[in-house]
This record gives C-alpha cells, structure tokens and sequence, in this order.
C-alpha cells in the first residue's frame, strides 16, 4: 500500500532499467510505501478493474441515454471507495449536471466528471509508437512539455505531419529530447543560405549536419563540398548587403 493525496491505494512493485549512467544522482519515487496488502485487501483489489469496467459500462449507456456530445475514456475508483473520477473528452462544453445526478444514484459514492485532452487520454489508453516502444506519455512523461513545429525543423526532420504526429495527432513529445541538443551544436556553425570565403575560394551554404559538426557547401561553379569543423571554423562569413529603400516623396 502507497500512500496518495486521498488515501492508501494499492500499487505494484516491478523491477525497472538501471538508471542512465550518465546521471549520477539518484532516482527518487514520487510515493512512500506503508505497508503490504492484507489478503482482504488482495481480494477487493482484485474485483477493481471489474468494477471500473462495470462502472464504465453503466456510465456510457446513460450519456446515450442524455444524448451528451462527449467520449468517455476511462473510470477510476478510489480504492477505499470514497470517490469514483469519470474521464471523457468532448469538443465543446457539456451540461452534465443530470449525469452526475443519475451516477450518483446508482453507486452511492462521490462522483466527478474531469474532462481532459487528447493528450491525457493517449496516456490513459497506452499503446505502442512508431518506435516500436510503449508510449512515452503512457510509460514515465508526468507532465507534458509543449512541442512546436520549429522543434522539427531545428532536427532536420520531415514536415510531414503523419511522420511527426503521434496517436494523439500530436506532435510527437519525443521532439523535445534532442532539440536543445541540436540547438547546441547549430551555435556557431555558419547558417544556411550565408556566403562564406574560405582561402581564396568563395561558397554558398547549402546544408548543416549538427551531429557531425559539418557543413555541405557549393563552391561558384556549383559544385558541392563537405567542409568539416576544422575547416569551417576558419571561414569567413561575407556580409550580405541589404537593398536600399527607396523613400517615397510626400506631395505637400
């Protein structure tokens, strides 16, 4: 038994990956263990999932019945008995004051209806991602970190939306791992598009590859060429002269 906010519940102890080597700190747990189950506990704990689904049942027939523009995603009922949480997702704002009424009713406990994103509800669902792996969401993420469309394009990544969405058709949280990384490792390199002289010879730059820390560059006859740290570090980045503005007369 684990202590939480409303109570003890229940939890399973299962042996994880060794922490990262890279880390030297230690891995805390965002719980305190009291003690284990008593075998009356093992039973009640046992018939839980079966009442949950049984509650979820019950719940989704009633939102046909208010004909309620909403999805329910999950039911969580609170180990001791005190509180049921009813999780669904719905576009707009739902009245569902007459719900509540009829769930209350019909389990005699304390009932909550919590609305929450797509983002929650992947998490609540599981599933397996295009790497093969559990879910991030659904495995360790606790709070979700916003992901934007630059993140992608730092990582040289394609703009397709189906290559960078996840089950949510969110933008895959996994973006933010290495964005800062690439953004390390861009500081200093000359940028796309700048002219750059190295020697006596002048090149355009076509293309950085942060993690080799090399750029693709083409010379004024277009040929193509890999310059390496080494050697870009010695470049000279040519200034790029602005057009003038032409500033318009004002008739008096």
């Amino acid at each position: 038994m684990i202590k939480t906010d409303h109570g003890l519940e229940p939890a399973h102890l299962v042996d994880v990956a060794p922490p990262c080597m890279c880390s030297e700190r230690p891995r805390l747990a965002s719980f305190e263990v009291v003690r284990e189950l008593t075998e009356e506990e093992k039973d009640r704990y046992a018939h839980l999932v079966e009442q949950e689904k049984q509650a979820h049942a019950i719940c989704a027939t009633l939102i046909g019945k208010h004909e309620l523009e909403m999805r329910l995603v999950r039911v969580e009922k609170f180990f001791n008995g005190s509180k049921m949480i009813f999780y669904f997702t719905a576009d707009n704002r739902v009245d569902f004051r007459n719900l509540v009424k009829d769930l209350v009713q019909e389990f005699r406990t304390r009932v909550e209806m919590r609305q929450v994103g797509v983002r929650h509800e992947t998490k609540m669902l599981g599933g397996l991602g295009t790497c093969g792996r559990e879910l991030c969401c659904a495995s360790f993420i606790k709070k979700f970190d916003s992901v934007s469309i630059k993140m992608a394009k730092e990582q040289d990544l394609p703009l397709n939306p189906s290559k960078i969405s996840g089950l949510c058709n969110r933008l895959l949280c996994c973006l933010t791992y290495e964005y800062d990384t690439y953004r390390r490792q861009r500081k200093g390199m000359p940028k796309v598009g700048k002219k750059i002289k190295l020697g006596e010879e002048y090149f355009l730059v076509r293309r950085q590859n942060p993690l080799q820390e090399s750029i693709v560059v083409s010379n004024e006859k277009g040929e193509d060429a890999l310059l390496h740290k080494e050697q870009w570090q010695e470049c000279e980045t040519l200034k790029t002269e602005r057009p003038v503005r032409k500033e318009k007369k004002v008739k008096e």
